[in-house]
């Protein structure tokens, strides 16, 4: 079986690290804070407006996590043709993720799989509850632009791409620390037959425990509470072992 992922998600507001509140840059921090050692992936995702994305100062920071730690990397904002992703890979991360583009420009995600593997390519989707509550819109271009299909026929597109796996966000938990939004999640865990990350609202240990614990979730991010101490990121890690989650541990089995 494989092993559940804790992933570190961090936001880049023309290269300055942020944290979000409803995709929204919210609170100033420093990369200094960010546990490089035990988590299982980090991922670096620009959130610049527009012509901002993918600049000069959002690459030097892929290159210094890239230069500073030893974990798969996975970049993502603003990634909408294959010359940018190609200078990205270059830099030596191990996965981009796709998001704006397979709506804009479809034929460049399956380019892209094609190109560099499924494996290395990442489809997030970013959701809202819809006006009547029931059901969940999909939104684009950080969260502003609702996508004019419905959400499990996007998402049916979205795997015909052939991605490797599927990050799924609430908007609105973003930032909230009040929880992932499970109902959400099932909503689309049904449908998705690949590995499935889920992100947006942990504030606490058991918050990762109730997704983790399910069978079709592989991975878990934080982002805004990225800034852990080694000590409690190993004890998240303990936390989920007790509760018989099958987590990676470091060398020493802490």
């Amino acid at each position: 079986m494989l092993k559940k992922r804790i992933i570190i998600s961090l936001t880049f507001n023309d290269g300055v690290l942020f944290r979000t509140k409803k995709f929204k840059p919210d609170y100033r921090y420093t990369k200094n804070f960010v546990d490089l050692w035990n988590a299982d992936e980090i991922i670096l995702i620009d959130v610049s407006d527009g012509s901002n994305k993918q600049s000069q100062n959002f690459l030097k920071v892929v290159n210094f996590f890239i230069e500073n730690c030893h974990l798969p990397i996975t970049v993502g904002g603003g990634i909408d043709s294959l010359k940018k992703a190609k200078k990205v890979f270059e830099l030596g991360v191990e996965k981009i993720i796709v998001n704006s583009s397979s709506y804009t420009n479809p034929q460049l995600t399956s380019l892209l799989a094609s190109t560099y593997g499924s494996s290395s390519i990442v489809h997030s989707i970013d959701c809202k509850k819809s006006k009547d509550n029931k059901l969940y819109d999909i939104y684009i271009n950080n969260g502003k632009t609702k996508v004019d299909q419905k959400s499990l026929e996007y998402l049916k597109k979205i795997l015909s791409f052939n991605v490797g796996e599927i990050l799924i966000n609430n908007i609105d938990n973003d930032g909230s620390l009040l929880g992932y939004d499970l109902e959400l999640i099932n909503f689309f865990a049904n449908h998705i037959n690949i590995p499935l990350i889920v992100q947006g609202g942990a504030g606490n240990w058991e918050h990762f425990y109730e997704v983790l614990k399910l069978n079709n979730i592989s991975g878990a991010c934080t982002q805004n509470i990225y800034h852990f101490t080694e000590k409690s990121l190993i004890s998240l890690k303990m936390f989920l072992k007790e509760k018989k989650i099958n987590i990676r541990l470091d060398d020493t089995g802490l």
